[in-house]
């Protein structure tokens, strides 16, 4: 069962997170923010992860909690996935929101590069300011430890920008984390990831 428990504690926020990869995309978020809620429920439901995730903020700052809950999901993702036996690897989609199309593309190799170009235009999307959204995004690819390209290519609405985004990359992670049955060991040449 790939499955990690993370906490992360520091004197800003308390986060604590649980992620069954090979879940039903059940999800139980709880930042006291609304949209960062959505967006991980958003992750899970799409990438069919169980998370489960309880967050508070200790100074009353969103950008420390919107980036401890990315910093601390993403490690839990990455020490889930283990030493990455067996697994598809790389995944892709396109996903539409309205008016929006966001693209993700996934190598879970374990080399952290990744491109964002969300596009938002506003200078917050439901009371969370742009460049939180972005260092959210940002922070949650970064402890992942892989290699992610992630696009929106356009939109009018910068709430169905973030969200086609999110959702573009759970359906690639979903893609990437699946098993290949036909693989044994760790999908590279080198032998290891």
């Amino acid at each position: 069962m790939r499955k990690n428990e993370s906490q992360r504690e520091t004197k800003e926020t308390e986060v604590s997170v649980s992620v069954l990869l090979d879940g039903t995309g059940s999800t139980t978020v709880n930042t006291g923010q609304p949209f960062l809620d959505h967006l991980v429920s958003s992750l899970g439901k799409h990438a069919m992860f169980d998370i489960d995730l309880k967050a508070s903020s200790r100074d009353g700052i969103v950008h420390h909690l919107v980036e401890d809950v990315a910093i601390t999901l993403g490690g839990a993702i990455d020490k889930a996935l283990g030493d990455r036996s067996g697994i598809m690897r790389f995944g892709h989609a396109s996903v539409p929101l309205d008016e929006s199309l966001s693209e993700a593309v996934v190598d879970l190799v374990k080399r952290p590069y990744h491109r964002i170009e969300m596009k938002i235009k506003r200078p917050e999307v439901e009371g969370i300011a742009k460049e939180d959204l972005e260092h959210f995004f940002d922070s949650l690819l970064r402890n992942l430890d892989c290699c992610i390209h992630l696009t929106v290519k356009y939109g009018n609405n910068d709430h169905h920008r973030v969200e086609s985004a999110i959702k573009s990359l759970a359906v690639a992670l979903r893609m990437a984390v699946s098993a290949d049955p036909r693989r044994e060991g760790p999908p590279s040449t080198k032998g290891s990831m």
